[in-house]
C-alpha cells in the first residue's frame, strides 16, 4: 500500500515524518508523492503560529474531500494540532480515521492497521513520555543531509510560546541512541548532519545532570563520513564557554550558529518571559565573534508583541543595525490561545506588527548584502545541491548556510559534480542573499 506522507512545519516536524515513514516502511508500506496513486494519507501538523495553523488546516480539509470521495482508504493526523486540537479536528473534520498525538509516533503502523480494518481510534501518550528515536529512517531530504532531533519538548515556558502544551518537558535522547542513528546515517550517505530540538543548548541536563551537547559534537565529530555538524536553535543564555571551544576546535562543526533572540528591549524580554536581556546579547555575540571570526549568526525576532511601543521597536531596529547579523527573520507576533501573552494588555494592531516586521527585514536585506559582499574573494568549501537544468550552474551551500532557511552559492562550472559533494569554491560576485562563484584553483 502507498502512503502520501504532508509534513508541514519546522525541521523537528519533518524529522518526526522520517521517523513515522520509517516504520511504516519497516512494516511493509511503501510511499508515493502523487495523491492519486495514495491509498492512506497522513498529515504531519504544526500549530506554532496562525499561519501555520491555517496551513495545517487548508491541507487537512483537501485530504478530508479525498477521503469522502473515497480516492484514499485511511486519512491520519498527527503533530502539534493533532496534540492541541484534537476533540475540534474530530467535530470538523469527520473524514479524518484516526488522530495521533507527538508522542505516538511508534504507533503510526498500528493505527493505519487499524483505521484499515474498520477499528480507526486515536493514539495518545503521556507529554512526558520519552522521546522516539527510530534508527531506521526514511530521508526526504536528498540523502546527503540530515536533521539529527537530539531532544523533545521545553522547559522554557515563552509567554508567546504553545510548545510546551503540546511537546512537553524537555526530554534529551540517550547520546548512545543519537550516536546509534548518526552513524546509521553516514552509512547511508549522509555527509552534514544538522542538529535540532526547541533548544539544543540544554542537550543533557536532564539525563546526565550537566550540558552535554558539547560532549556530543565530539562524539559525532569521529563518525566516518560526516563532514559538517551543524547547530540550530541556541539560546543565547545557555552557549557555554566550552560550547564555543568546542566549535572553534573541531573542524568538522561547522561556525555557523543559529541564537533566537527574539527581541533585544529588556522590557520587552521581560514579558516574552525570556532569561536574558540587551547587555547579556551584547556581550554573547561580541564572545563569540572574538573566539571564532568567522561565525556566521543567524537569529529570528518578534515584532508587535503585546504592548510593544514604537519607542521599544525602535531600540530593537537600532540593535538590530548595530550587530549586523548575517541571517536574520522576522515574524509578525501571532497571538495564541492557552498562552500567557495571549492575555497581556495592548495587543498591536496587525497592520502595525506587519509594518514593523517589513521595516526590519527591509533593513536587514541592507545588511545582508554586505555581509555577502564581503565574501567576494573568499575561497570557501561548498556542499552541493544539485544542478539548474540546461545550465552549466550548479546549486551549492557553504558553511553559513542551513538547508532550507538561508541562501546558495551559485557555482559555474562545466565539471561533473554530484549531489553531496565537496568542492572549494572562489566567491566572485553576490548579491542581497547569494552568492556567486567558480572553481578554486590554487
Amino acid at each position: 500500500m502507498n502512503v502520501l506522507f504532508v509534513s508541514l512545519g519546522c525541521d523537528k516536524n519533518l524529522s518526526d515524518t522520517e521517523m513515522m515513514m520509517g516504520v511504516l516502511q519497516t512494516a511493509g508500506y511503501s510511499f508515493t508523492d502523487e495523491e492519486t496513486q495514495a491509498q492512506a494519507v497522513v498529515v504531519n501538523t504544526c500549530c506554532f503560529i496562525g499561519d501555520a495553523k491555517e496551513e495545517s488546516i487548508q491541507v487537512l480539509l483537501e485530504m478530508a474531500e479525498l477521503r469522502k470521495k473515497g480516492q484514499i482508504k485511511a486519512l491520519l493526523v498527527t503533530g502539534c494540532l493533532a496534540q492541541r486540537y484534537k476533540e475540534e479536528i474530530r467535530q470538523e473534520i469527520p473524514e479524518v480515521d484516526a488522530v495521533l498525538g507527538t508522542t505516538a509516533i511508534p504507533e503510526i503502523a498500528q493505527a493505519l492497521e487499524e483505521v484499515l480494518a474498520g477499528q480507526g481510534r486515536d493514539h495518545f501518550q503521556r507529554l512526558d513520555a520519552a522521546p522516539y528515536c527510530f534508527p531506521d529512517r526514511v530521508l526526504t531530504t536528498g540523502g546527503h543531509y540530515a536533521y539529527l532531533k537530539i531532544a523533545e519538548g521545553c522547559n522554557k515556558h515563552c509567554t508567546y510560546c504553545i510548545i510546551p502544551k503540546v511537546r512537553g518537558r524537555y526530554r534529551s535522547i540517550p547520546m548512545e541512541t543519537l550516536l546509534e542513528q548518526a552513524g546509521k546515517l553516514a552509512q547511508g550517505g549522509v555527509k552534514e548532519l544538522v542538529l535540532v530540538a526547541q533548544e539544543t543548548t540544554l542537550y543533557g541536563v536532564d539525563l546526565y545532570g550537566e550540558k552535554r551537547l558539547p560532549a556530543l559534537l565530539l562524539e559525532l565529530a569521529k563518525i566516518p563520513g560526516i563532514y559538517w555538524i551543524r547547530l540550530l536553535y541556541c539560546y543565547p543564555e545557555e552557549i557555554t564557554e566550552e560550547l564555543i571551544e568546542v566549535m572553534a576546535a573541531e573542524p568538522k562543526v561547522c561556525h555557523y550558529l543559529d541564537i533566537p533572540i527574539q527581541h533585544a528591549a529588556d522590557s520587552v524580554l521581560r514579558r516574552m518571559g525570556r532569561r536574558t536581556n540587551q547587555a547579556d546579547l551584547r556581550e554573547r555575540i561580541a564572545l563569540l565573534r572574538r573566539r571564532i571570526p568567522d561565525i556566521c549568526l543567524r537569529t529570528t525576532l518578534i515584532s508587535g508583541f503585546p504592548g510593544e511601543t514604537q519607542e521599544e521597536f525602535e531600540e530593537l531596529y537600532r540593535f538590530v543595525n548595530e550587530m549586523e547579523f548575517d541571517r536574520l527573520g522576522v515574524f509578525a507576533y501571532s497571538r495564541e490561545e492557552d498562552t500567557k501573552a495571549y492575555e497581556l494588555p495592548d495587543q498591536v494592531e496587525e497592520e502595525v506588527k506587519e509594518a514593523r516586521r517589513d521595516e526590519l527585514m527591509e533593513l536587514q536585506q541592507a545588511i545582508s548584502y554586505d555581509v555577502a559582499g564581503d565574501q567576494i574573494g573568499r575561497v570557501l568549501t561548498v556542499m552541493v545541491e544539485g544542478k539548474m537544468a540546461e545550465e552549466d550552474v550548479y546549486v551549492t551551500r557553504t558553511y553559513r548556510d542551513a538547508p532550507g532557511v538561508d541562501g546558495y552559492l551559485f557555482l559555474n562550472t562545466t565539471a561533473e559534480l554530484m549531489t553531496g559533494d565537496f568542492v572549494k569554491v572562489l566567491v566572485t560576485d553576490s548579491n542581497a542573499y547569494d552568492l556567486i562563484g567558480e572553481i578554486y584553483h590554487a
